[in-house]
């Protein structure tokens, strides 16, 4: 493997960051991450300690390098409307600088009702939240700046699990971290069907997206489709990952969010989020496939075994 190459990740200490930065060294390149904190154990990662915030900070970071992951993103969903978007603008401002492509990795948040249930690569994005609003301004952002010669690949994914997923329904709404399962609370119908990301499998196709970097566009985005489960399948698999066939599975409390959600911004946030509980959405990866030439998703039972020692249930 050659290991001429640099990556540079803005946000490694959060779950998609981490294991990209892990997936990216596996596939033999150098690794930088700029973090505002440095993480006790250094993974063979060269850790700079700085503040995506910083202009200076970001642009002395991606010196010298070839992609700019950028997966860095303000935590408990405060302070987006502030900060969001400046930050994306150095991580644009130090792509120029050093002719390095920009890794997003994407959410469905920037996609109203108008494009559902089947979501592909062009569907219109009509957001119905402030957040999906800015998710859909970062994507234009990134598409203007190819005219200024940036590069750009954006992974879209479901909702993330896995054993460092960090805020993310699966482990703040379905299970409680730290606890033995014991009910998995559904934030839907039983019958609705969902889109679920692991990590783990989404930093690999990133590291395998940017193996044939020459065959990208210069603006350029696929869908992860990852599983897409209903209730009932989630629960199934959740009771098979923790070897307790006892768990019960019941409806998420959204009438506590309600109560809470004055007093707590991250549930506020979430209840936002609702309208894409209430519809079956699905990511399209046709493309992803095509280019690929398989679906790089690990067995479900594993996936969720690794989410739930990672989050201290089993």
């Amino acid at each position: 493997m050659r290991t001429s190459r640099t990556a540079l990740v803005i946000g490694a200490n959060g779950g998609i960051g981490r294991e990209t930065c892990l997936a990216l060294q596996k596939h033999g390149w150098q690794v930088r991450a700029l973090v505002r904190h440095l993480p006790a154990e250094q993974d063979g990662i060269a850790w700079i300690q700085g503040d995506a915030m910083q202009l200076a900070d970001v642009l002395a970071a991606a010196n010298g390098v070839n992609v700019i992951v950028h997966a860095v993103n303000p935590p408990g969903y405060r302070q987006w409307d502030t900060l969001v978007l400046p930050m994306l603008e150095n991580t644009i401002e130090a792509a120029k600088a050093a002719h390095a492509r920009i890794v997003l990795p994407g959410t469905i948040y920037n996609f109203g009702p108008d494009a559902f249930p089947l979501l592909r690569e062009d569907a219109p994005q009509h957001p119905q939240t402030r957040k999906g609003e800015i998710r859909a301004q970062m994507e234009r952002r990134l598409a203007q700046a190819t005219h200024a010669g940036v590069r750009t690949l954006i992974v879209r994914c479901g909702d993330f699990i896995g054993p460092r997923a960090g805020n993310n329904w699966f482990g703040q709404g379905l299970v409680q971290p730290g606890k033995p399962v014991t009910t998995l609370r559904y934030p839907a119908d039983y019958a609705h069907h969902h889109a679920w990301a692991y990590l783990p499998d989404v930093a690999e196709t990133i590291a395998r997206l940017l193996e044939r970097e020459r065959a990208l566009a210069d603006f350029d985005v696929y869908h992860f489709g990852g599983y897409w489960l209903d209730g009932h399948a989630m629960a199934d698999a959740v009771r098979r990952a923790a070897d307790n066939p006892h768990i019960v599975l019941k409806r998420f409390p959204w009438w506590l969010t309600a109560l809470a959600a004055p007093f707590m911004e991250t549930l506020r946030e979430l209840r936002k989020m609702r309208y894409l509980w209430r519809e079956s959405i699905r990511l399209d990866d046709a493309k992803l496939v095509a280019f690929l030439g398989e679906r790089p998703y690990t067995p479900i039972d594993k996936a969720l075994h690794a989410t739930l020692v990672g989050l201290g249930c089993v």
